[in-house]
């Protein structure tokens, strides 16, 4: 039985263990679905990585990101410009690895 995974989402790679919660990029899933990732590895602590696999993951619920400020200031030009945004987010729970 592997202890963790490799899953790709949205084109980033995450390292998950059966029960973690992660932030990931907004998903088309509503809350309370189920789904399951792509696996591009499997291990067990301490051995080797295997290929292949299977991960059952659901979707508790979805949230905004914390602030993101972009100040650019160009000193004795009075050029000012401030940018920010809230990145959309998913929270995902790992079920299973198998």
């Amino acid at each position: 039985m592997p202890d963790y995974a490799v899953i790709a989402l949205s084109g980033k790679q995450y390292k998950v263990r059966a029960g973690e919660r992660l932030l990931v990029d907004r998903l088309a899933q509503e809350p309370g679905d189920s789904f399951a990732p792509t696996v591009l590895a499997t291990g067990v602590s301490g051995g080797a990585l295997s290929d292949g696999g299977t991960v059952n993951a659901t979707v508790e619920e979805h949230v905004l990101g914390p602030k993101l400020i972009a100040f650019t200031y160009r000193a004795k030009k009075d050029s000012k410009r401030k940018r920010g945004h809230r990145s959309r987010l998913s929270r995902i729970r790992i079920e299973s690895i198998g």
